[in-house]
């Protein structure tokens, strides 16, 4: 059963216990004439009965679409259980031998789906409305449930479902026989910007359905707005799938720009970080389930510094064991750190197995918000934009303006005259290493909220995040920005137009011509280097 079924269960249930009291407004002939006779005269009965607001049909239509209904003659029979109920009264009754169930075809079913969906439109329960219009919006609805939409309208305060129902009455009245009622749905249907609309519209275009020029014209121009409207949709929906993929570049790239652009270190464990970053996630969300589940929710507020620390220790380690040695040697520390990389994946897959391992989005980072028709946009993505410019912000204050950030920059122009006014310059590189580090470390925790996490997962965006540091300009923390977000924004634009692996194939060969033209990146390192 689905959620939205049980659901309605769920509420039928409850309207049995509560709405089949002594007085009822249900009555034996109606009751007779929605269980027994020829489906359209059994349909024709319910959707009398439900716009005259029945009280109880609710209740009794759910336990006909239980197949708790039994019918003798003139009588009409409730079943709980072994025990027969008057459907009028509730009050018990002896069942007849002679007493036949009720048997729903498929359009009656779908009629008795429908008619309980609608008189739940009147819920003063939002979500029970919700799940109403949901269950509505599936089935096959014509004029007869127009008083009850018209009830709801008039009653309805969520601007979202008064939309839905609008939408839902003018699908209903595009094929009336009025060709006035047509023509006022058509204008309806013309300002939604949902693909189901411009379906039911291209349907009504076809030769044997709508047979008046003036509605045939008036159907165009309809189908030709909605269609606009799904298109703005559409590169909405692009742009804003591109600044996601930007946002995530830029978390694997901002620590290799500063341990790559800033000291100059090839650093082919860098995608290991991330997977740390990710990892520490995992295990700091296995911690919050187990030892205090109901804060659960919020384990991403720990996993943030424990992602940090977790990768930031992992290289410092990896500057003061081997890095330090290599300074100035770049082939030499290319292969140490492409080794350190495989020794990382082999120790996680030992710890952690080889499959890739679940994390779980908090509730507040799952679902998304509803922009347009077509378009909505994921809680977690707009949480990574979010963060990625957060720790952008982070990360160019601590360079410009800390104590840290200034022997960093003096270090990296100039290492022999910052030695000698005083600077540490080995703890600087340590420091400094392990900054980059926890940088790749929180892009891992970002990448655990949209993505598996597995023993690979550094592998498919190390080589993204040096074609980042190369295009923006080595050095440059807003070169790093602009290159993100915008090998983000072409690459979703390719994507849509060549297909994923040849937009990859396309980002690349432009990426070489770009550095082929301007060796130095977006931008160039300003001022000079007593080194170089």
């Amino acid at each position: 059963m689905s959620v939205r079924s049980s659901v309605l269960a769920f509420v039928a249930a409850f309207v049995l216990c509560s709405a089949w009291g002594p007085a009822r407004a249900l009555t034996a002939e109606q009751a007779r004439g929605i269980a027994s006779g020829e489906s359209d005269e059994r349909i024709a009965a319910l959707n009398q009965a439900a716009s005259e607001g029945a009280e109880g049909l609710a209740a009794f239509v759910q336990a006909l679409l239980d197949d708790a209904v039994k019918v003798a003659g003139e009588q009409v029979f409730v079943m709980q259980g072994d025990k027969a109920l008057d459907a009028t009264t509730l009050a018990p009754a002896a069942l007849p031998a002679d007493a036949e169930d009720v048997v729903n075809n498929n359009r009656v079913r779908g009629a008795l789906q429908a008619a309980l969906a609608s008189l739940q439109l009147l819920s003063p329960d939002l979500a029970v409305r919700r799940a109403a219009v949901g269950e509505l919006m599936s089935q096959s609805l014509d004029e007869s449930q127009l008083p009850l939409l018209d009830k709801a309208l008039d009653a309805e305060s969520d601007a979202t479902l008064k939309a839905s129902l609008e939408r839902m009455r003018a699908a209903i009245l595009i094929a009336s026989p009025d060709k006035a009622k047509r023509l006022a749905a058509v204008a309806e249907l013309a300002r939604s910007g949902q693909g189901a609309v411009a379906s039911l519209l291209q349907e009504r275009l076809a030769p044997d359905a709508e047979g008046d020029a003036q509605v045939r014209a008036a159907l165009r121009t309809a189908l030709a707005e909605v269609k606009a409207r799904l298109a703005w949709g559409e590169r909405l929906g692009v742009l804003f799938s591109g600044a996601s993929l930007g946002s995530i570049l830029l978390l694997a790239a901002l620590g290799l720009a500063i341990t790559y652009g800033l000291m100059g270190v090839i650093n082919m464990a860098h995608g290991e970080l991330l997977m740390i970053g990710a990892y520490a996630t995992y295990v700091v969300q296995n911690l919050f389930r187990q030892y205090v589940p109901g804060a659960f929710d919020w384990y991403i507020a720990a996993a943030i510094p424990a992602s940090f620390f977790a990768a930031a220790l992992v290289g410092a380690a990896m500057e003061r064991s081997v890095i330090r040695w290599l300074y100035g040697r770049p082939l030499e520390t290319l292969l140490a750190t492409w080794g350190i990389s495989l020794v990382l994946m082999q120790a996680v897959r030992s710890v952690f197995g080889a499959q890739n391992v679940p994390v779980e989005n908090p509730a507040w980072l799952s679902g998304g918000v509803a922009v347009m028709g077509n378009l909505t946009l994921p809680w977690n993505r707009i949480a990574i934009i979010a963060f990625a410019a957060l720790v952008l912000a982070a990360v160019a204050l601590l360079i410009a303006r800390t104590r840290l950030g200034l022997f960093v920059r003096g270090v990296t122009q100039n290492r022999r005259m910052a030695a000698c006014v005083g600077v540490d310059t080995a703890r600087t590189d340590t420091l400094a290493f392990a900054l980059g580090a926890g940088l790749a470390g929180l892009g891992g925790c970002a990448l655990s909220q949209v993505g598996n996490v597995g023993p690979d997962l550094g592998q498919g965006y190390i080589v993204d995040s040096f074609l980042v540091v190369v295009l923006g300009g080595v050095g440059q923390l807003a070169g790093t920005v602009y290159a993100a977000l915008g090998l983000g924004v072409l690459n979703k634009l390719l994507e849509g137009w060549a297909g994923a692996v040849l937009a990859k194939i396309m980002v690349l060969v432009f990426i070489v011509v770009f550095i082929q033209k301007r060796p130095q990146g977006i931008f160039a390192m300003k001022g000079r280097s007593a080194e170089a």
